[in-house]
């Protein structure tokens, strides 16, 4: 990643995050390809970073697990507080076959928010809207 570098003339330099947030939009079809703990690394390595990272299509129930999972084993007071996460539905998940609601098999098909537990807040989530708050530090 470029370092940011003082612009002479007082404009900001397009590359310093230090300003905003960063916001990684991953493309589900850059998930597919990718295994459980792959996709996990991932995440967490954006998140850990303080960005915020919005993922096309969600993970499976399991690979949630496993993220929270792993984000537990790794946090510490001074470098790592943890994540936040909300999950937006697609509104097709709820045309799910009958076999996969009596399972209890959910879709993947989802919009999911992951970002720093000490710079993301959830204000407000219902069917149609997720409101955060994200923190510059």
């Amino acid at each position: 990643m470029p370092s940011a570098t003082s612009n002479p003339d007082g404009a900001d330099d397009p590359n310093d995050s230090t300003d905003g947030v960063r916001i990684d939009m991953i493309s589900g079809a850059r998930m597919e390809g990718l295994t459980g703990m792959e996709k996990i690394r991932l995440i967490l390595d954006g998140v850990r970073d303080g960005n915020i990272v919005i993922l096309e299509r969600g993970l499976s129930p399991d690979e949630e697990s496993k993220l929270i999972e792993v984000t537990m084993t790794e946090i510490s007071p001074d470098d790592f507080t943890g994540i936040e996460i909300e999950t937006y539905p697609n509104p097709d998940a709820n045309d799910r076959g009958l076999i996969d609601k009596l399972i209890g098999r959910e879709s993947t098909q989802k919009l999911t928010v992951i970002g720093p537990a000490n710079r993301i807040e959830t204000l407000h989530k219902d069917e149609n809207l997720i409101s955060t708050l994200v923190s510059r530090t």
